[in-house]
């Protein structure tokens, strides 16, 4: 059986935002055993999962890709939606667009120390929706 929502997230500001609980309180009840599939629909944001603990991680991940992907470099043709558009393709595409998480005993199967990010790459974002497919 496949269940599928679409869910609105709210207006986050630039970085690396925990977004789990959101997307927990979105899901149907899930199955026993299966599979959650989470796909953001948008080219200058993504998501992934890691460190669910410390705030830290989060500022270091914006820190580092901003360094490795600046705003305004010469190479970049894509400007005319701003400093922030190219480099925000670029980061969407290499932190990416999908996750795939067991479902185990009704819950998503994460571990301890993991949650599911929402990388804002843009200044201004707006609100951001993610597909949720439940496969039990």
């Amino acid at each position: 059986m496949i269940q599928q929502k679409e869910i609105s997230l709210p207006e986050f500001q630039r970085g690396f935002h925990l977004i789990t609980d959101l997307v927990a309180r979105a899901l149907p009840e899930l199955p026993e055993q299966g599979l959650v599939h989470i796909l953001i629909k948008h080219t200058s944001a993504g998501i992934a999962l890691n460190e669910n603990a410390d705030p830290s991680v989060r500022i270091d991940f914006e820190s580092f890709l901003n360094k490795l992907i600046p705003e305004n470099h010469p190479v970049y043709t894509h400007t005319y939606e701003g400093s922030d558009d190219m480099p925000a393709h670029l980061k969407a595409s290499l932190l990416g667009s999908e996750l795939t998480i067991p479902v185990t005993r009704g819950r998503l199967n994460l571990g301890t120390w993991q949650g599911i990010y929402l990388g804002e790459f843009r200044n201004y974002g707006g609100s951001r929706r993610l597909v949720l497919t439940v496969f039990s």
